[in-house]
């Protein structure tokens, strides 16, 4: 939309580098071209705004299969206008003198003429082609068939249209009929899935069969290590047990004959011994007898006095001690009246 000012009765006009501007007053063209900037007259202007950048059309419409079903295409369209002057001159692009809004709605008669046009081709090649041809390839048949379509419609040119590029976003079936035909696919896709699914598993079993199988394999082979192992122990149990029972047999005959040669050796010496005591104690014997016979010949030449005396001595040696000893009278002069006597004789 251009852009206008106003002072006092004079207006200003300043268009986009993307919009023609065409100024006339009466049948005069004044001024013509894009990106135009000039001062006009309100009463007496005629300018028309005819936009030459390209513009994207999107177009939706409802067509029928030749199985007679509905589908729904998606398309859009490119176009620019590229003879804004033949353009101005079929459709009404007159904007306001004031506030430079057009006067009708140009734009929106082209995408009818755009749209019904496609629509008609689209129809025409989508009426002739079963439905499951035009979900796999009607995407290509369709954008083609309205290229084409538009490139040979006489009355583009003739309204200075021109067709940029011809795009099909889409071509849908109804709810209805799009699940009916996704079950198929989802069902192969599920089985496709699921057999992945399976051969994954019986992949997994496959190693957990073979892992067991090694970890079997390797149970056997431990413990046949564990029974050789165990058989070598008791090889060298046993042959421990017979080094012992050897050493200890060893041992023990030593001792044995340790103990016997003691033994010996303890006789021997008893025996010396014991003739030792016993030559001793002849020996002793034969000196008692001798003292014996000695003391008995002594004392067989001594008196009765002298033998009684040895005797007193002999029991005060072996009587205890005496501490003090009390002599009465009567006992004194019994032994002074005995000593006396003895002297006397």
């Amino acid at each position: 939309m251009a852009d206008i000012t106003r002072r006092l009765g004079w207006r200003h006009l300043r268009g986009a580098p993307t919009a023609h501007i065409r100024h006339h007053r009466g049948t005069r063209l004044l001024h013509d071209g894009p990106g135009l900037s000039f001062w006009f007259r309100a009463l007496t202007a005629a300018i028309s705004e005819v936009p030459v950048d390209d513009r994207e059309l999107a177009m939706t419409f409802h067509a029928r299969t030749s199985d007679f079903q509905d589908v729904a295409v998606q398309a859009t369209v490119t176009y620019r206008i590229s003879d804004p002057a033949v353009a101005a001159a079929r459709l009404d692009f007159s904007i306001d003198p004031d506030s430079g809004a057009w006067r009708a709605a140009p734009l929106e008669q082209l995408g009818t003429l755009l749209t019904e046009t496609a629509q008609q081709h689209a129809l025409d090649v989508l009426s002739r082609t079963p439905l499951s041809a035009a979900l796999v390839d009607g995407v290509a048949a369709v954008r083609e068939r309205i290229a084409q379509g538009l490139a040979g419609e006489p009355r583009l040119p003739a309204t200075g249209i021109e067709v940029v590029a011809v795009r099909v976003v889409a071509l849908r079936p109804e709810p209805e009929v799009e699940r009916a035909l996704r079950t198929p696919a989802r069902e192969q896709i599920q089985q496709e899935a699921d057999r992945a699914t399976y051969e994954r598993r019986a992949v997994a079993v496959e190693r957990e069969r073979a892992i067991a199988e090694n970890e079997l394999a390797s149970q056997i082979e431990l413990a046949r290590r564990e029974e050789q192992l165990v058989d070598q122990r008791g090889t060298n149990a046993r042959r421990e047990a017979e080094e012992h029972a050897a050493a200890d047999a060893v041992r023990a005959e030593a001792e044995a004959a340790r103990t016997v040669r003691l033994a010996e050796a303890e006789a021997t010496r008893s025996v010396r011994l014991a003739k030792a005591e016993a030559e001793g104690a002849r020996e002793v014997g034969e000196a008692r007898a001798k003292a014996q016979a000695a003391w008995l010949r002594v004392h067989g030449d001594v008196d009765v006095a002298t033998l009684h005396a040895l005797t007193g001595t002999r029991l005060a040696e072996n009587l205890p001690r005496i501490d003090s000893v009390t002599v009465s009278p009567d006992v004194l002069t019994g032994l002074l009246a005995r000593l006396g006597a003895r002297e006397q004789e």
